[in-house]
């Protein structure tokens, strides 16, 4: 079973950590839950 990482709050300190976690474990699932319409990005 993979490893899950669950990120409350879409802006973008979250979407960094989600980002930063990806980084270093390209293997892990990770779920970011925001309550809003939009999430934070960049190109």
């Amino acid at each position: 079973m993979r490893e899950r990482l669950v990120v409350i709050g879409g802006d973008a300190a979250g979407m960094s950590a989600a980002s930063q976690a990806r980084r270093i474990r390209s293997d892990l699932d990770i779920l970011v839950l925001e309550r809003g319409s939009q999430t934070s990005y960049a190109a």
